[in-house]
């Protein structure tokens, strides 16, 4: 194994020897790539246990937080920026409800609008997960300078950006 060498570097090696010709460049990126995300997603899982909260219930709270005061939107909105059907978000805003993160405010001339207000319990426990997980991933970027970051930031912009156009899919916070 040369210097810096890694198991996807031996993955594409692998396949330009079996498969002299082929395009295999995209290895080294799409692999890599997917194997930060595993690592990533495993971490913040076990963050996430840590502190009792699992990922659904901290993507809804988190996304009510960064809403602004009064943190309350529609149902339908969160479930657009979650990227999850209503459905999903049905279930999740019931199991919050339960635990006292959220409730849901009736509105409109016919009472049939609906808002998601988080309520203290729930503003203070997602102030206090996302102070966790932000120090926390600040230091999974250690090995990166400023700059590094920077850079790296850009090309997953360009991309994301890229993918989400290519596949019609959203990619709102």
């Amino acid at each position: 194994m040369s210097d810096g060498e890694d198991g996807v570097d031996r993955i594409q090696r692998a396949w330009q020897r079996e498969r002299p010709g082929m395009p295999v460049e995209s290895i080294g990126v799409i692999t890599r790539i997917w194997r930060i995300a595993k690592l990533l997603d495993d971490e913040r899982r076990r963050s996430d246990a840590r502190i009792g909260l699992d990922a659904p219930t901290r993507d809804l709270l988190s996304t009510l937080r960064r809403s602004g005061a009064p943190y309350r939107l529609s149902a339908g909105e969160i479930a657009r920026q979650c990227l999850v059907s209503a459905g999903a978000i049905s279930q999740r805003l019931a199991r919050a409800e339960e635990r006292g993160l959220v409730r849901r405010i009736k509105g409109g001339a016919d009472g049939r609008s609906v808002q998601v207000e988080l309520t203290e319990q729930g503003h203070a426990l997602i102030e206090e997960r996302v102070d966790d997980l932000l120090r926390h991933e600040e230091t999974l970027l250690s090995s990166l300078d400023a700059r590094q970051r920077a850079q790296l930031t850009e090309l997953l912009r360009v991309l994301l950006r890229d993918l989400t156009s290519r596949f019609g899919a959203d990619d709102r916070p």
